[in-house]
């Protein structure tokens, strides 16, 4: 099994979905490692250190929501995404605090899947060279990922803070959700915008009082406030 992209934990306990995924992973590089049950996924994390996580809400032991809260508290951002039964539990999955990178909602496509996972690998890598930015407030290191506000530190999952650093990346501009999917995920022909709308829920969340940097244009898409 090739490994040359980094290896995969899947969390499923249905097994023809397991095989799905697995087969799309491995086929595209990713080494694939399976767990069915929460407690030993954990285990799974701790013991091989896998590059991103697949993991399904409704597992049985311990549930997804419940390891993706014990990763984030001991301070393990492995990227997580979510795969959910239905397209409504994504706000209650997602939680706004638990720091889950992206979600998928079954039925999905195996190959949206791999690409969603190659962007989480790849947004977690991070650019080998990045500008700190400064709007309204908000400063956005690149180099370091890190993100602040007059208020402090803001602990960003790598999705949020790629999506951040792109609406900052031109102050004022007007990206529609297909071009922060292309430019922030990756790939451009999702069936739902939704997935923008949800992280940038997020990012509004956890940015506090500076969240009013980031403005809805109705109709078009997300921009950060030109100071300029």
């Amino acid at each position: 099994m090739s490994e040359e992209r980094g290896l995969v934990l899947v969390v499923e306990d249905e097994a023809a979905i397991v095989e799905l995924e697995r087969l799309y992973l491995s086929g595209a590089g990713f080494g694939v490692h399976v767990e069915g049950d929460g407690r030993e996924a954990l285990a799974a994390v701790e013991r091989l250190r896998p590059a991103a996580i697949v993991l399904d809400v409704g597992i049985p032991g311990l549930d997804g929501i419940e390891v993706c809260r014990a990763l984030r508290a001991r301070d393990d951002w492995t990227p997580v995404i979510f795969v959910t039964a239905r397209d409504d539990e994504v706000d209650r999955v997602l939680g706004l605090e638990l720091g889950a990178d992206d979600y998928l909602t079954k039925p999905f496509s195996p190959r949206e899947l791999v690409a969603r996972v190659k962007g989480m690998v790849r947004r977690a890598a991070g650019p080998v060279a990045a500008p700190t930015r400064t709007v309204g407030g908000v400063r956005i290191d690149g180099a370091r990922r890190r993100v602040d506000t007059d208020a402090g530190r803001v602990e960003l999952t790598a999705t949020e803070f790629d999506l951040l650093d792109r609406l900052m990346s031109q102050p004022g501009r007007v990206f529609t959700r297909e071009q922060l999917l292309s430019s922030v995920w990756g790939v451009a022909d999702y069936s739902s915008s939704r997935t923008v709308d949800v992280h940038i829920a997020q990012l509004r969340v956890k940015l506090g009082d500076a969240a009013g940097i980031v403005r809805t244009v109705r109709g078009v898409g997300y921009s950060v406030a030109d100071e300029g």
